[in-house]
């Protein structure tokens, strides 16, 4: 039903903790580690998906803040579920540090009931965004861990085409999957966004609105972020500790983030607490047929 792409760097205990809450055996995962995370981390990673059926790893590429690199990962990620499987109707990328709000049983009643959507946020670059238009005015690439910026070079975006950014983090349908796999209208996309800054913001947005692909679009990424001030960068998502409790409880999105365990680890034992309960539910056969009921209710009367 769903392909999930990790994207992991760091905390191997904390990414296990959300692998778990995410597992579910009709699901399929591919995991990219961080190149330059080492391969300590890789080892520990790989030992550990060797007892979850459908899960793999990705090759392992620098994955640089801000390069193009996270686009590469995503649409490599993209490629390598579409062959795992082609039984699965939507792809969720994911970071380590995020973690559900819903249990996979909900998650997955949810998404059936919006068949071929597309969840991300996505805004007119120009019109609503155009403190960020330096991103693709300036010409930028990458070396092992970071971005630079040539500021020498500025750059015309592609001809005839509208830009548009949101965030990093969707839901996607395979029919648009499959599209950014296979047209040959994505070419100047990545020509282009492969020396843009942020581009993981932006490339996906961009593309679903400048081609052929007529999206059902939903506005929303279904996650729950909380933006703060951050330097140069304006913004960064905070990290969510037990204070958030009865917010990330009684929140409507499908994940959040972010979460560092290190920090506050209480507050993801509160999560994990809550998933169960709901599983619990789920996996007493007595209860299955009357809580599949209830899950589909609930989504109905949040869409209402």
């Amino acid at each position: 039903m769903i392909a999930y792409l990790l994207l992991v760097h760091r905390f191997p205990n904390q990414f296990k903790r959300l692998f778990k809450a995410i597992y579910h055996l009709e699901n399929h995962y591919v995991i990219h580690i961080d190149k330059r995370s080492g391969p300590v981390l890789q080892e520990e990673i790989k030992e550990f998906l060797s007892h979850f059926p459908n899960t793999t790893l990705l090759k392992s590429e620098n994955a640089v803040w801000g390069g193009y690199s996270l686009v590469d990962a995503e649409l490599r990620g993209i490629n390598k579920l579409l062959k795992m499987s082609n039984k699965w109707k939507f792809f969720i990328n994911l970071s380590g540090q995020d973690f559900p709000l819903k249990s996979q049983e909900y998650i997955r009643e949810y998404l059936s009931a919006h068949q071929g959507k597309e969840f991300l946020k996505v805004l007119d670059q120009k019109k609503v965004r155009p403190d960020t238009l330096h991103r693709i005015h300036n010409y930028v690439y990458e070396n092992d861990n970071e971005v630079v910026c040539d500021p020498i070079i500025e750059r015309k975006f592609i001809p005839n085409i509208t830009p548009y950014i949101g965030n990093q983090w969707v839901i996607l349908s395979r029919e648009f999957c499959e599209f950014v796999t296979h047209s040959p209208e994505i070419k100047k996309f990545k020509d282009f966004y492969r020396n843009t800054l942020i581009a993981d913001e932006g490339f996906f947005q961009t593309v679903m609105m400048n081609t052929s692909f007529k999206p059902q679009l939903v506005n929303d990424d279904m996650r729950a972020i909380d933006w703060v001030p951050m330097g140069t960068v304006k913004l960064r998502p905070r990290d969510f500790t037990a204070n958030d409790a009865n917010f990330l409880l009684t929140n409507p999105n499908l994940f959040a983030r972010k979460f560092d365990s290190e920090v506050d680890g209480e507050i993801l034992d509160i999560l994990e607490d809550s998933l169960r309960e709901k599983s619990l539910l789920i996996d007493n056969p007595s209860d299955a047929s009357k809580t599949a009921r209830a899950i589909k209710e609930q989504v109905m009367q949040e869409e209402i």
